[in-house]
């Protein structure tokens, strides 16, 4: 548990709001891509959903996590297509595309690290391999993106894999650590209530 402005929430909590936030973000990136390309309403919906569910569903797959996420909870493919679907209309309103996509692609990046090393050590898997899992999480959708989109793949050009490896390896430790704490205070209470009965 963490307390955030005086409001207890759990760690679960926290990472769900954080994958919804991801998923929002980096189905944006992939519709400003396809608005940048001037794609179709299907060009849209397709660049978004891949962007938002790409490295997510990759991540699974790699830990055996069936069915995939957006398999088992639909919402995530009706969220990427209202973004998709919202952007086809709205997109030629921000004066520079590319900046915004820049942004929100940093964003991403640094949401889904954490999110899928989260995702991996709730998998009960190794600390590295969580990092790794929050790599993928973070990069292949963007990647997959940037494939389909026709563009250079941002991700391996720039600073973006670094720092979201880097991310994710702070966060693992964290988490880690955290949860860590959680299994010896829980330890302790029960080894206090043996003894006190």
């Amino acid at each position: 548990m963490i307390t955030l402005y005086g409001t207890t929430v759990s760690i679960d909590e926290m990472t769900v709001v954080l994958d919804w936030m991801g998923i929002i973000v980096f189905a944006t990136t992939g519709a400003l891509v396809a608005s940048r390309k001037e794609m179709d309403v299907v060009g849209f919906a397709l660049l978004a959903t891949v962007t938002g569910v790409g490295g997510g569903t990759l991540r699974d797959l790699l830990l055996g996590l069936t069915p995939v996420f957006w398999v088992a909870n639909p919402t995530y493919l009706i969220v990427c297509l209202c973004v998709a679907c919202f952007l086809f209309f709205t997109a030629h309103i921000p004066a520079s595309r590319l900046r915004l996509l820049l942004w929100l692609d940093g964003i991403g990046l640094a949401i889904f690290a954490v999110t899928g090393a989260e995702r991996a050590l709730a998998a009960d898997v190794a600390p590295v391999v969580a990092v790794a899992m929050g790599t993928i999480t973070a990069t292949f959708g963007g990647i997959i993106r940037d494939i389909l989109g026709g563009r250079n793949t941002h991700h391996t050009q720039s600073r973006g894999l670094r720092y979201s490896s880097s991310l994710s390896g702070r966060h693992v430790r964290w988490i880690h650590s955290l949860r860590s704490c959680t299994r010896n205070c829980h330890r302790e209470r029960v080894c206090c209530r043996s003894r006190n009965t």
